[in-house]
């Protein structure tokens, strides 16, 4: 199965605009993520939806944050590029009249239901600021962003 990384290439992008003076291009942010700019500027949308970014086009134009990266937590960001699965197992459905699979698909129900209830409170509980924070400063963070995109 194939891993879901829209909520990761978001976050990261956001960082990278949190520390870049002026808006950044889809095409640049696309060549940053190897991705369609097509692809990007959907995404980008749904982020400018929610007021985390801003938009200008033309000369000069492109994408700015319209808040602050310590006012964006990782839940926010999750609710707008569409609440992408957390999880790859969940019950089956192969014998609907099982009462073993009944139980077990209640049972997983429920633990995977805590286990998402938990992973959304940390989820608001991380502010992209607090990740932000985690790594070097941001003048060799945008040496190695120029050098790849």
């Amino acid at each position: 199965m194939r891993q879901d990384s829209r909520l990761s290439r978001m976050l990261h992008v956001l960082i990278h605009m949190g520390r870049h003076d002026g808006a950044m291009t889809s095409d640049r942010i696309a060549s940053m993520l190897d991705a369609n700019a097509v692809v990007i500027r959907r995404t980008m949308a749904g982020l400018r939806e929610k007021g985390y970014v801003h938009s200008v086009k033309g000369h000069g134009g492109g994408w700015t944050l319209a808040r602050p990266l310590c006012e964006l937590t990782l839940l926010d960001i999750h609710r707008a590029v569409g609440e992408p699965s957390i999880f790859a197992v969940g019950p089956a459905y192969d014998m609907p009249g099982c009462p073993i699979e009944k139980a077990v698909n209640a049972t997983l129900e429920g633990v995977l239901e805590d286990a998402r209830r938990l992973l959304m409170e940390r989820f608001a509980s991380v502010t992209l600021a607090d990740i932000a924070g985690s790594f070097p400063e941001a003048d060799k963070v945008e040496e190695v962003m120029d050098r790849n995109g």
